[in-house]
């Protein structure tokens, strides 16, 4: 391939997703990085943009936050629920958006499924597709759709980028000679804060991680929290308890959390006395690396969060929420994607059968060395290790 670094001075990313923002935005200031000169603006479909603008990345894109959070494919109703909110009215204007300004850049990079690699196409430039939503592991070999298909034969569809190197081995075989894999950008965005996290060494710690789609990573984290209350009931353990959150659920969210389950809540804290023990949970919204790099175990009810836990080695146990993202259904294809890091408890409507299956799923982990040890192997094969970003941004300069 060819030295591009020379003729791409300007660089548009079109994601659809708080996933794909997460990869875009690391992509993008890994590019900046090997390039201060360059010019990267970002279009995200779905959503607020916040990676984006964590890292001070324009965004050009008109911004509207739809119900569903971008998982409509799941549930015909979420999509209903995107069409009432005016997700064509929306579609349009980034349409003619997007027309206005496509000749202010020279490559468009295109991360997620379709639809981000249909609006690169739309553009006239010539384009690259980081498959960030797809993976052979699902079901052994990747069907994509046709129009997908033909967008990445597309000569102006100049790299494909996998996150896994099964995928790029797969697609390859399957005709589709310029994907490759270079890792998964999303483990580069682990860096800790050193935050003091007020932790025991001698003392097993559980994360929860209820997603960031409100209002269900509300519903999530009432859920987990019965799940410790059970975990503490059952178990002769002493058990500690961190939550990563994200900066929307405010402290009014969680003392009404509290006031459901009979808790008490004050100032990041969620206590109880339960057969005379006192259990704490500790919340957090600026602290996720430092969570999931030190916990034992993840209690995961999201998408991105939870595979970079498996990608750090942790064992996962998933609960089936009431969606509209995290539902058994995604659980289970997350779990095909992750490998054996990953244990989903199965559906049931009584909440107490759930809450009892999990804590004793937990406590069967904790104990389980060789489980613990596959979970470590699996991590790096399945997401790999820190450094992807780099890696891609090199490629798209130098291909």
């Amino acid at each position: 391939m060819n030295k591009n670094s020379e003729k791409v001075k300007k660089i548009l990313f079109i994601s659809n997703g708080h996933g794909e923002d997460l990869n875009s935005s690391l992509m993008a200031e890994a590019l900046l990085s090997v390039d201060h000169n360059l010019t990267i603006h970002a279009f995200p479909i779905v959503g607020e943009g916040k990676s984006y603008i964590n890292k001070n990345i324009t965004i050009v894109a008109p911004l509207q936050s739809m119900p569903s959070g971008g998982i409509f494919y799941l549930n015909i109703l979420n999509l209903i629920q995107d069409l009432y909110s005016g997700l064509i009215a929306l579609t349009i204007k980034q349409i003619i958006t997007l027309n206005k300004i496509k000749n202010n850049y020279d490559l468009v990079i295109a991360v997620g499924d379709i639809v981000p690699l249909f609006f690169a196409y739309l553009t006239g430039k010539n384009y690259l597709n980081f498959l960030v939503a797809n993976s052979s592991y699902y079901e052994g070999k990747l069907k994509l759709p046709f129009l997908t298909k033909l967008l990445l034969r597309s000569p102006r569809c100049q790299l494909i980028f996998t996150k896994d190197k099964f995928t790029s081995e797969d697609l390859q075989a399957q005709g589709l000679t310029k994907t490759i894999c270079e890792g998964y950008p999303i483990m580069d965005g682990l860096k800790p804060t050193e935050k003091n996290l007020n932790l025991s060494s001698e003392i097993p710690m559980i994360a929860l991680l209820p997603g960031s789609r409100l209002p269900e990573a509300l519903h999530n984290l009432s859920l987990q929290l019965e799940v410790c209350e059970t975990l503490v009931k059952i178990s002769r353990k002493s058990w500690q308890f961190r939550a990563a959150l994200v900066p929307s659920i405010t402290d009014n969210h969680l003392k009404s959390i509290a006031n459901n389950l009979n808790w008490h809540y004050d100032s990041g804290i969620f206590s109880q006395e339960i057969n005379g023990k006192n259990i704490f949970v500790r919340v957090y919204n600026d602290a996720f690396a430092d969570i999931i790099l030190q916990c034992n175990l993840v209690l995961g009810m999201a998408g991105t969060a939870v595979e970079q836990a498996v990608g750090l080695g942790k064992p996962i146990i998933q609960i089936p929420g009431k969606g509209p993202q995290f539902t058994y259904r995604f659980a289970e294809a997350q779990m095909r994607l992750l490998g054996s890091s990953t244990v989903t408890i199965e559906d049931d409507r009584d909440k107490t059968v759930i809450c009892q299956k999990t804590a004793l799923k937990i406590i069967e982990i904790i104990e389980d060395r060789e489980f613990l040890a596959n979970c470590i192997n699996n991590g790096k094969e399945r997401i790999g290790d820190r450094g992807a970003s780099l890696k891609m941004a090199k490629k798209i300069l130098f291909y």
